[in-house]
């Protein structure tokens, strides 16, 4: 009986032994198991990006033209937030964002799962608001929820999102079409700026972000970076910022004057653009038709393009100053040389040439000061067709004016064989059968206020990076078109026609001001139509200072005359550099 109680309970030890070591095997196998399976564990480390921008328009006395602000929404997982919390997540997100309570909870009653809160989250909000989502995780107002198919948990708070960027420009249409205007792109769901004209086109390379910031790292219990010797940071580099040489406050004064002009000469447009003679610095540009960039309507399609580059016509009379300081540089002329003005009316060929003006004779230089036709087609025939071509070149016709600015019309100028024929030779010599734009008529102008030296007009002065490291654009070379004593000499005639002939009305007291008239009919469908340009080229001068300046005028109703249209608008840009203290009238009292 013993023998059998001891073998049961030998049984029992051993079956009970066998149980533990089954378990503890079967303990073993579920933890090979476990080690062996992949699991989805939280990730130990982060990351953080962030959009660089596109740089600014900066004007010559700091103002930011036009300039890039950052746009984000606002995202939040209705099904984490904690029922219990719910009115807390509201009345905090009202306060940080400014949307009213009653708006957001609607959105978050009438939809759940993820809710968008705003789509325009501007960038300092967008601060404020992603140090809101850091409280929230930290207060519990978001909770865990579990998977109950994969058993995983979850938590998601609230998400500032980059949705992308937004060109703004503070004063509106200032500086339009110069500027340009940008253009909407997608990348990857983010919205970016893209130039399409001026300069926001031309210096779309300079403009545009150059590196996103980035930060990787070991993350906390919120998901936040820990900066240490495990982390990583890539700095953003935004685009350069561009800054002009043109002033706000000059801008707006000139830009209003022509607004006023334009309605009282009842003209299509005004154009006009002031030079610093010295170094080619443009300090006003401005048409009376400009555009908002950020909301472009149809009826503003003409005024997209730059007329101070992009409208090529036939310049007219201001045309007589280049081809009379041709004449006096080649020693072909003398200013006091008698011209018969064959009383009005003079005949090349088939072509009969007309003065609005009669005379009998004149001297050559006043040729320029009371602007004849007549008098300017005799002298021409003195010039060769290569003399003549060569000139209009060497004077920077048919050429790129401005570095600065794209899709400019350089306009045409007659061939040298075209010029050898005496009917071109004289048409041409008053500004017909060639096609120039403002700018180049401006550059050309500034030969004779500078020592026979033309300048190249500069728009850019300089780049900013985001450092505040500035990288100044090297002047241009100026190049000598006539002789020294030639300019001068050319300078005295200008100030004659201010004094005594067509541009009377721009005299000012205590200034050096002298430049030219022009008129000229305008080309539709091949044919000359009873329509006008009328233009004033030249110059104003203090003691110290030396600005080129033309005004055209397109289409006035008014008057064809420049002497009534564009001397006008000259005169009031010259009262505005006074105002603007850009110049001083050296005036004794």
């Amino acid at each position: 009986m013993n023998n059998q109680n001891r073998e049961n309970k030998s049984k029992k030890i051993f079956i009970l032994y066998s149980l533990i070591v089954l378990g503890f095997l079967l303990f073993l196998f579920v933890m090979l198991i476990a080690t062996l399976k992949p699991r989805d564990l939280p990730s130990l480390y982060t990351k953080e990006s962030s959009k660089a921008t596109r740089g600014s328009i900066i004007s010559a006395d700091g103002f930011h033209i036009a300039s890039t602000v950052k746009l984000y929404k606002a995202v939040v997982n209705t099904h984490y937030i904690d029922p219990k919390k719910r009115e807390l997540f509201i009345e905090l997100f009202s306060i940080y964002s400014g949307i009213d309570a009653k708006e957001i909870r609607e959105k978050i009653s009438k939809q759940k799962g993820v809710v968008v809160l705003s789509y325009n989250v501007e960038q300092k909000q967008a601060q404020y608001l992603k140090q809101l989502a850091y409280e929230l995780r930290r207060l519990n107002v978001f909770m865990e929820i579990k998977n109950p198919i994969t058993g995983k948990t979850s938590l998601h708070g609230l998400n500032i999102i980059e949705s992308g960027e937004s060109r703004e420009y503070p004063y509106n249409n200032l500086l339009t079409p110069i500027i340009g205007y940008p253009q909407k792109a997608e990348d990857d769901g983010y919205t970016y700026i893209k130039g399409i004209k001026g300069i926001e086109k031309k210096f779309e390379n300079e403009l545009q972000a150059k590196q996103d910031e980035l930060s990787q790292g070991p993350r906390d219990v919120n998901g936040y970076i820990i900066l240490n010797k495990d982390s990583f940071t890539k700095p953003e580099i935004k685009g350069l910022d561009v800054k002009l040489n043109i002033p706000v406050s000059l801008q707006l004064r000139i830009e209003k004057m022509l607004d006023k002009m334009k309605v009282e000469l009842d003209a299509k447009e005004i154009i006009t653009a002031v030079m610093d003679t010295k170094n080619g610095n443009i300090i006003t540009m401005a048409s009376s038709n400009r555009y908002l960039p950020k909301a472009i309507k149809k009826s503003d399609y003409p005024s997209l393009n730059s007329a101070m580059t992009e409208y090529s016509f036939e310049p007219g009379s201001v045309i007589k100053s280049i081809v009379f300081a041709l004449l006096l540089d080649k020693g072909v002329v003398n200013p006091y040389d008698l011209v018969n003005g064959h009383n009005g009316r003079y005949k090349i060929g088939r072509k009969v040439i007309t003065d609005e003006h009669k005379f009998d004779w004149l001297s050559a230089e006043n040729v320029i000061v009371h602007s004849s036709n007549i008098g300017i087609a005799q002298l021409a025939q003195r010039l060769s067709g290569v003399q003549f071509n060569q000139g209009l070149l060497d004077f920077g016709f048919a050429s790129k004016s401005t570095p600065d600015l794209v899709y400019e019309r350089t306009g045409s100028i007659p061939h040298i064989m075209q010029l050898e024929n005496e009917i071109y030779k004289a048409t041409c010599s008053y500004g017909y059968g060639m096609h120039a734009n403002l700018m180049q008529l401006i550059r050309a102008y500034s030969v004779f206020n500078n020592n026979g030296r033309m300048v190249t007009p500069k728009i850019v002065d300089r780049f900013i990076d985001n450092r505040g490291r500035e990288i100044v654009i090297p002047q241009h070379e100026q190049t000598q078109v006539i002789k020294s004593s030639t300019a001068h000499r050319m300078k005295k005639i200008l100030i004659k026609t201010v004094d005594e002939g067509t541009g009377i009305k721009a005299k000012t007291a205590g200034l050096e001001i002298g430049g030219k008239t022009g008129t000229a009919h305008i080309v539709e469908g091949k044919k000359y139509v009873n329509e006008y340009n009328t233009a004033f080229i030249g110059f104003a001068n203090d003691k110290t200072e030396r600005y080129t300046i033309g005004v055209i005028v397109i289409r006035p109703k008014k008057s064809q005359f420049a002497s009534q249209t564009a001397v006008p608008v000259f005169k009031n840009i010259v009262n505005t550099l006074v105002e603007e203290s850009h110049l001083k009238p050296n005036i004794v009292k």
